[in-house]
């Protein structure tokens, strides 16, 4: 899966958490969920996929900063970072030749992994639904907030 789609849906998770370390193992939860359900995978170009995934996935948690109300920002930060943090074996990897994670959850997390590298249009498709979510949700409780009477 898409770091930019993990990203998302942590930010749909953290928004429907009750507070930030709620957000952050149900992050966590969603990740595996995702993983779980078949998906993207191409070892012959990761990397020429992996890079500008990151970038974009970055930018994602921008925008969602950016668009999410302060009182919720941190949780929906939280199921973000819970949401990517099982991905930390790839660079793990990479710069420093190891992952961060014992190797038994190394190994769950590659054998729940179904990817394809047929299932890259799947990817945006998802991300599409996310970003959708995501800003339907925020402006929902914009409007809310706006709502409300002001304290004063």
């Amino acid at each position: 899966m898409l770091i930019t789609n993990h990203v998302l849906s942590g930010a749909l998770v953290g928004r429907a958490a009750p507070g930030p370390a709620t957000a952050l193992l149900a992050g966590v939860g969603s990740h595996f969920a995702l993983d779980v359900v078949p998906h993207w995978g191409d070892d012959s170009i990761f990397l020429q996929v992996a890079v500008p995934d990151g970038l974009v996935g970055l930018g994602a948690i921008a925008w969602v900063w950016r668009t999410t109300e302060a009182d919720a920002r941190v949780r929906v930060l939280a199921g973000v970072v819970g949401a990517c943090l099982p991905d930390l074996d790839k660079p793990g990897r990479l710069f420093f030749g190891a992952s961060p994670f014992p190797a038994a959850v190394d190994a769950f997390h590659v054998r729940i992994q179904h990817e394809s590298p047929r299932r890259l249009p799947q990817e945006f498709l998802v991300a599409a639904a996310g970003v959708l979510a995501v800003r339907g949700l925020s402006r929902a409780a914009s409007r809310r907030a706006a709502r409300r009477p002001s304290r004063g």
